[in-house]
């Protein structure tokens, strides 16, 4: 069995690893291009039904950002393994390496510094409770977290103060209340959901509302849970950066396999050709693949011309007409000659 380094200068494992690279970065980028037309689809229908102008960040939004930078570096990468340049790829590669580090950096920091950490979640959730009700997609994250971990605001059940509707110097049906996804029920087929389930319970204490709706803010029970399920927390995290580990490594292959080739005649590189005065009607480009871009054994570079040798023996006798006429003839077309002269010199010489 070949050994790696053996195996590493075969053609087939440049294939492999260019192919491999370009379906990863085709594949992304495709799913860049989904949640990039997603987050545009969400932000439009969050145009039309925003009532107020908030500073919160909507889900929206990052679904834009995530989508755009999604497919801008797959596209890089895509563009770079497909064509063989290694300045693309050692873009994608740095970006990539880039990426990976910033989210493994949020991630120590946010171990490191809990409490600052809740505080900033706590801040960005209470700025989206103030416009619930006009931002529909934050609305239906909330609900959909309140209900799926059981719990009801940011930090406690007291950040629904901050809602116009809900805050308890209003007068609508809503006022000192909170949603119906903060109430606790049981659901069941057919059953009518009491939307004023949360009615006047921000005046009462914790104690009086164990029954009636969850006090545990979202943040908590989020930590909570991740702490009671550490096999899902760190399936999520490797979900996460082990893709984006995959496309460093393929690319770091896939760079120093061509800067390696790179110095040998394999390569098809129009830019130094062109350099060196080379023209592409020059080229025999067969086998280099509709891309242009696959290498071949012994390069596709123009063999140099060169001069036919003479085939001169030393043992072979001078033929003495053929020298008379060389040298005839050079002293002919000398100026200021005679050419009978010339022959006399000849003659004499032999």
């Amino acid at each position: 069995m070949p050994s790696y380094e053996d195996w590493k200068k075969t053609l087939h494992f440049y294939y492999f690893i260019k192919f491999t690279l370009n379906v990863y970065s085709m594949l992304f980028s495709f799913l860049g291009l989904c949640v990039l037309c997603i987050g545009l689809y969400a932000e439009v229908e969050r145009q039309k039904n925003r009532t107020l102008e908030g500073v919160f960040l909507a889900p929206a939004v990052v679904l834009i950002l995530l989508g755009l930078v999604m497919f801008t570096v797959s596209v890089v990468g895509m563009v770079g393994s497909l064509r063989d340049n290694k300045t693309l790829l050692h873009m994608f590669l740095c970006v990539l390496c880039v990426l990976l580090g910033l989210q493994a950096l949020a991630l120590i920091i946010a171990l490191l510094f809990e409490k600052t950490t809740s505080e900033l979640f706590q801040k960005n959730i209470r700025e989206g409770i103030k416009h619930y009700y006009d931002d529909l997609d934050f609305k239906n994250i909330l609900d959909y977290v309140q209900e799926k971990f059981s719990c009801c605001g940011g930090d406690d059940y007291k950040d629904w103060e901050v809602n116009q509707y809900h805050f308890c110097n209003g007068s609508g049906p809503l006022a000192c209340g909170v949603p119906y996804t903060c109430c606790i029920y049981n659901k069941e087929a057919g059953e009518v959901v009491n939307t004023l389930c949360g009615y006047k319970t921000l005046t009462q204490e914790r104690v009086d509302l164990d029954d009636i709706i969850h006090v545990r803010g979202c943040i908590h029970a989020v930590n909570l849970w991740m702490g009671d399920n550490i096999g899902a927390t760190i399936g999520i995290c490797c979900a996460v950066g082990l893709p984006q580990l995959l496309g460093i490594m393929l690319s770091c292959i896939f760079w120093n396999l061509l800067v390696e080739m790179s110095v040998s005649s394999d390569m098809v590189d129009f830019k130094i050709l062109k350099k060196a005065g080379f023209k592409y009607s020059e080229l025999d480009l067969s086998g280099a693949g509709w891309c242009m871009c696959l290498p071949r054994e012994g390069g596709y570079l123009p063999i140099p011309v060169t001069e036919p040798e003479q085939d001169i023996q030393d043992s072979e006798p001078l033929d003495l007409e053929q020298a008379q006429s060389e040298l005839s003839l050079t002293q002919f077309e000398q100026p200021g000659q005679d050419p009978d002269m010339g022959m006399d010199v000849v003659d004499n010489r032999l």
